[in-house]
């Protein structure tokens, strides 16, 4: 869901009017090769492919392309390419993808997801059980093994064994969940490059802060709003906006487009109520069809990219799904790209993948796109790259955005929250005191707005009211400080009101609070990066808390300032119910603390 969508200059997308669906349709900007050139380096074959998703027989739409000098005698390997929730296989951007694979020598099958386009079939959120299995089944495809609806069956894809094709996968949001439910039930798979998307479902729609890094906790979180309900709108709008007859398309008026336990996340979610059996059982499906509940499934090598720029899928998820890959052996790297579904898809940074400019060869992602296919479908000595690197944005010269390392930076450096509102480098300077703040009916904290920016309409600078937040500031800093990864504090409130409901067996009676990093610039601007920040949902008022910030890469400048906000409410997301009012104490002995992944400076 991106506010630019990506178009293609050879036909109209089609999509639900919000705009949001081309940052999840088309992460890669790819411009391929005039259809009307008569020297097109492949032949493309319009294919139907039926496959069985368990449930019932899908008929998925699809598009084959062969290299020119690809044949039975001389086979390549493949690359299978879906797109982003909202979109299809004729997405110009997502065409496009499949068009420079099949340009550099890969057959490429491209497909709309199920329920998208013009395949049949309803929309399951990108289920392994059902999309994974359908995926599975093309996969077939490309082995040979399952001819489409007209006869074609390629043998020109290179084979590891029969009925196994060299196969690698690459696409973005929805079509980058795809790629690991695939290879969770699918051994067949080469290679992946799943883009932007996420690791734990639940935790997308309803993070909380307070849980284990990029997953959903015990604690039911915060309701993402904006975001889950423009899926909602794009998916059941689809039999509208992309008329098909096929009745595998509709489940029942309750639930038009959605699978019956994917439409019951939503109509749960915007409930209000979020009662322990129903939320146990909407999170567990969540986690069912997330990497972080079929992840020890998954053999396929994997390079994780994953956008600074986005309030929908952090980076936190894709850290999430990295170690879990990691720890179990899996080939995995990971890339923080600039670009996420919050901004940067349709405009590249600096430096930054731009195939419109034509650098999938010179640029960093781009080149270790191709090295990662290289190496784990062609087999060729090209190495597989650093374990983890990330963009900065401050760095002028386009050759040197992006720095490398073996890890993520850990937390290296303590802050503590000091009675008087500042933010010390020492225990020993806290001072004594306590801070009070109460939200309103209404919400009085603003980060950003998916729906705003989705519409391209403007979106307000973030803001938070008087007496419905607190804020720690640091002193101005004596150099550079470079922040890179997930920021976490140690909190302790004082809630009286929320301690007197907050056992009533419903999650909402909990405390809601917003807890988020500005930087504060000499001239009194404030920058919120990303307008990212963590909701939670404080499991107890009673005990202290730890709260994990979205990750970030940025550079606080000399002379600059740190602050840390814990807000009452976001208007992108639900907030508390009834007025509760929340004291901050600290002392010298007992206080609050911020931990930052702060690396060594750099020009």
């Amino acid at each position: 869901m991106s506010a630019r969508p990506l178009r293609s200059t050879r036909r109209p997308r089609r999509a639900l009017a919000l705009a949001a669906t081309a940052a999840l349709a088309a992460p890669l900007a790819f411009t391929a090769p005039d259809r009307a050139a008569a020297t097109e380096p492949y032949t493309l074959t319009p294919v139907q492919v039926t496959v069985d998703t368990g449930a019932r027989d899908c008929r998925v739409d699809a598009d084959l392309y062969r290299p020119a000098g690809v044949s039975r005698e001389h086979p390549a390997p493949a690359v299978l390419i879906t797109n982003g929730f909202g979109g299809s296989k004729n997405d110009g951007s997502t065409d496009d993808t499949a068009r420079a694979f099949a340009s550099r020598g890969y057959v490429t099958l491209v497909y709309s997801g199920l329920g998208f386009g013009r395949s049949g079939c309803t929309i399951s959120l990108d289920d392994p059980r059902i999309d994974g299995r359908a995926a599975s089944g093309l996969v077939d495809f490309l082995a040979g093994e399952r001819p489409a609806e007209d006869g074609t069956r390629p043998d020109f894809v290179t084979l590891d064994r029969r009925g196994d094709p060299r196969v690698g996968m690459i696409g973005g949001s929805y079509g980058g969940a795809v790629q690991l439910a695939t290879a969770s039930r699918d051994h067949r798979l080469d290679a992946l490059v799943p883009m932007i998307t996420w690791s734990d479902l639940g935790q997308s729609m309803l993070p909380n802060g307070s849980g284990a890094k990029g997953t959903s906790g015990d604690t039911p979180g915060v309701y993402k709003w904006q975001w889950t309900n423009g899926f909602y709108l794009i998916g059941e709008g689809q039999p509208i906006t992309v008329p098909n007859a096929d009745p595998s398309r509709i489940n029942s008026l309750a639930c038009l487009h959605f699978v019956s336990e994917a439409c019951n996340i939503f109509k749960t979610l915007n409930s209000g109520v979020l009662r322990e059996k129903p939320m146990r059982e909407l999170l567990g499906y969540a986690r069912g069809i997330s990497a972080a509940g079929y992840a020890q499934g998954i053999k396929a090598p994997t390079l994780l990219i994953q956008g600074q720029a986005d309030s929908l899928f952090t980076l936190n998820e894709a850290e999430s799904t990295y170690r879990m890959l990691r720890s179990q052996g899996v080939s995995t790297r990971m890339i923080w790209q600039s670009a996420g579904h919050s901004g940067g898809v349709s405009d590249p940074a600096r430096g930054e993948l731009n195939m419109d400019a034509g650098n999938l060869e010179t640029s960093y992602v781009g080149k270790r796109i191709l090295a990662w296919f290289d190496g784990y479908l062609r087999h060729r000595d090209v190495g597989t790259g650093p374990a983890f690197a990330y963009y900065r944005d401050w760095i002028e010269d386009p050759a040197r955005t992006y720095a490398t390392g073996p890890a993520v930076p850990a937390l290296s450096e303590r802050l503590y929250l000091s009675g008087d509102g500042k933010l010390v480098g020492e225990r020993r300077q806290v001072r004594s005191g306590s801070r009070t703040y109460a939200n309103l009916p209404v919400p009085t904290s603003h980060s950003g707005s998916p729906l705003l920016h989705t519409l391209g309409l403007p979106d307000p600078a973030p803001y938070d009211l008087k007496g419905t937040h607190l804020a720690w500031t640091s002193a101005p800093l004596p150099e550079p400080t470079e922040v890179v990864g997930a920021a976490r504090a140690h909190l302790r409130v004082h809630s009286p009101r929320t301690e007197r409901v907050q056992h009533s067996g419903d999650a909402a009676d909990k405390l809601v609070l917003f807890a988020k990093l500005y930087d504060l610039a000499p001239d009194g601007s404030k920058t919120l990066v990303h307008r990212l920040v963590a909701p939670v949902r404080v499991p107890d008022v009673r005990r202290d808390f730890s709260v994990e910030l979205p990750g970030i890469v940025h550079r606080y400048e000399q002379g600059h300032r740190l602050q840390f906000v814990v807000a009452a409410s976001d208007d992108a997301h639900f907030g508390n119910r009834g007025i509760k009012p929340v004291t901050v104490t600290s002392a010298p002995g007992s206080t609050g603390t911020l931990d930052l992944p702060v690396v060594g400076g750099s020009g």
